[in-house]
């Protein structure tokens, strides 16, 4: 959130909250009067970390007499102006993180995009929501990068990213330029999956492993919609896949140098 502005999911928790305590009921109570959702889902929606249905919507309109503005809140703001990057509770899992380690294959990952590289992903993924207004929420994610308690933020990315170009040989050559300077950071590593290295266990997809509150979950992204996976049986999968990646990766140095070089052959374009 910028300064005082809510995000569509924070403007609708504010809303049911005071409909709710204007008209004398808990929590509990709520969730009595509206069947089939429970106190801690009432709870979860009001502190803006569940997506509200809009069947859960309707059924609070009709108990608490809103004459429907939660529907329409509910459709106009929450649906259709929040992509799966902001569903779910995995921003505050990232906020709260001390270690992130993260993996791509396509694009440069959310929190290491630069404006115009986001704006160029945005812009393009087919989603039917506000471009300024998710670039901007993109770019607040970062600022858990530079806080004093910021995670330790490991990335493998494949050398693919480095060589598609996304917006252009400009916003290409500005990315990897930032890419290079955030891994003189001591907390920030990245390392490079070499073309070289073919068809490997990375390809099956994105993922990030958030260490937190002394425990360890896994995000997991696609086109749809992104899971938070927390099943202890699955994380250890994820972690050892993990630790398969970093065994194809180049090391540090050599992946700087691999940053470099490319950043250079986008230089040539400009």
């Amino acid at each position: 959130m910028n300064g005082n502005r809510m995000t569509p999911l924070e403007f609708f928790a504010r809303e049911l909250r005071q409909a709710r305590e204007s008209a004398g009921l808990s929590q509990a109570q709520l969730a009595t009067a509206i069947v089939g959702y429970s106190p801690s889902f009432v709870a979860m929606v009001e502190t803006a970390r569940r997506v509200p249905k809009p069947d859960f919507a309707e059924r609070c309109d009709r108990t608490l007499e809103t004459g429907g503005i939660l529907t329409r809140l509910a459709q106009d703001l929450v649906c259709k102006a929040m992509p799966p990057e902001w569903l779910g509770k995995w921003l505050q899992i990232e906020s709260a993180a001390i270690s992130l380690l993260s993996y791509e294959a396509l694009v440069v990952p959310g929190l290491l995009q630069t404006e115009a590289y986001a704006r160029a992903i945005i812009a393009t993924s087919g989603r039917t929501f506000d471009v300024d207004d998710q670039v901007e929420a993109r770019l607040a994610r970062q600022r858990i990068l530079n806080t004093d308690n910021r995670p330790m933020l490991v990335v493998v990315l494949d050398e693919g990213v480095l060589r598609r170009p996304v917006g252009g040989a400009q916003t290409m050559y500005d990315q990897l330029l930032d890419l290079v300077d955030r891994a003189q950071r001591p907390d920030v590593v990245i390392q490079i999956v070499p073309l070289e290295a073919g068809a490997y266990s990375g390809l099956a997809g994105p993922f990030v492993i958030a260490t937190f509150d002394g425990r360890e979950v896994v995000y997991v992204d696609n086109a749809l919609s992104g899971e938070v996976v927390e099943h202890a049986p699955d994380v250890a999968t994820m972690k050892r896949l993990w630790e398969a990646l970093r065994a194809e990766a180049l090391p540090m140095k050599q992946s700087l140098e691999l940053m470099k070089k490319v950043a250079e052959t986008w230089k040539s374009q400009i």
